[in-house]
């Protein structure tokens, strides 16, 4: 595995603009990620389409150049993920990095069935209101909640509507699950007061080193969920485990989907640098081609693409979404929005990308 540490770069290779997909490692922050594409790249012009957690593997859009541009609409796309809940353990950060706060009762543990399971599920499924996680990085007062509650602040954020169009049960099994010998058994409650590190950074394992641990019974439950933008599944795992009297946390997620970017067409670092190093240059998703896989698309005219060079507003796409406008060799001219102007339906450019 590639060492996230920053390393100077042997050689500068080139990188039209474009979509990397990237299949994030374990142990990585978003930024590291970028960090090493911009070395890879040879531009400092990467960013990245909605953050991974460091614990959490998987789909990771980055845009290099123009495409940076395109990134703000990506980031709204629903999300596909499968996951790994335990049911029995609460923490501080409603994941593996985060210190045990509660352990269940052995018989709430022993409750849960798939009836149970099922029932939970269902009332978490669909359009509700969800409280982020204590540790997200939502801003409370201008500054983030993981900052506040690492600074031992309490930290109430208001619930918001997100949608999850899929909860599925892939698997259910008993487990043991190592915590601290401390009395926490029976000490569950459904909002812990959190403790947690800034997820940005390199989470710190627990360190057991001095405390012994011992064995409590747990459930696993393995997940496959489809969540709009704004959902934390951190959140999901926190709610059933409230929602079953348990107590819950993630110990594994894996973000299989952004959008029409998926598994199947991402790249792991290492094969990212073995073709850098072999020809010098980075495969991208051109311009055109992630536009087409992020947004309807119009053909414009030669005189239409003359007009958006200069700012000029066209005619109307007749849609209510934003739309990818291509010139006719195919290249990506503008996005562009339909409104009304002085009495008129008209496409305005909201971004323009090619001069005329």
């Amino acid at each position: 595995m590639i060492s996230p540490s920053p390393q100077p770069p042997a050689r500068r290779p080139t990188a039209a603009d474009g979509f990397v997909v990237v299949d994030k490692p374990q142990g990585w922050t978003s930024h590291d990620v970028v960090g090493r594409m911009r070395r890879l790249a040879g531009t400092r012009k990467v960013g990245h389409a909605g953050t991974l957690d460091p614990m959490a593997t998987g789909v990771l859009v980055l845009g290099i150049g123009k495409a940076t541009r395109l990134l703000t609409y990506v980031v709204g796309a629903d999300k596909d993920y499968d996951a790994t809940i335990r049911l029995g353990v609460a923490t501080t950060t409603d994941d593996a990095e985060g210190d045990a706060v509660s352990v269940a009762e052995p018989d709430a543990v022993g409750r849960v069935d798939r009836v149970a399971l099922d029932a939970a599920i269902a009332e978490l499924t669909g359009d509700i209101q969800q409280v982020p996680t204590s540790v997200s990085a939502i801003k409370v007062d201008g500054k983030r909640a993981y900052a506040r509650v690492r600074a031992g602040e309490e930290v109430a954020l208001q619930a918001r509507p997100v949608t999850v169009s899929r909860f599925d049960v892939l698997d259910v099994r008993a487990v043991t699950a190592a915590v601290p010998d401390v009395d926490l058994v029976g000490t569950y409650v459904d909002d812990p007061d959190p403790d947690a590190q800034d997820p940005d950074a390199h989470p710190s394992v627990v360190e057991l080193a001095e405390t012994p641990t011992r064995d409590v019974p747990a459930v696993d439950v393995d997940v496959r969920v489809t969540v709009s933008s704004g959902t934390y599944v951190r959140a999901l795992a926190r709610d059933l485990g409230a929602a079953l009297s348990t107590g819950g946390h993630l110990t594994m997620l894996r973000r299989t989907r952004v959008g029409g970017y998926d598994l199947a067409g991402a790249r792991t670092l290492e094969q990212l640098e073995a073709q850098a190093d072999a020809d010098g240059t980075l495969a991208t998703i051109p311009l055109a081609d992630a536009a087409r896989g992020t947004f309807p698309v119009r053909e414009l005219t030669e005189v239409e693409v003359r007009a958006l060079g200069y700012g000029q507003w066209v005619e109307p796409s007749g849609l209510a979404e934003v739309v990818a406008a291509l010139s006719p060799s195919g290249a990506l001219v503008a996005l562009l929005e339909d409104t009304r102007r002085r009495g008129d339906n008209l496409a305005r450019p909201v971004l323009v990308l090619a001069p005329h």
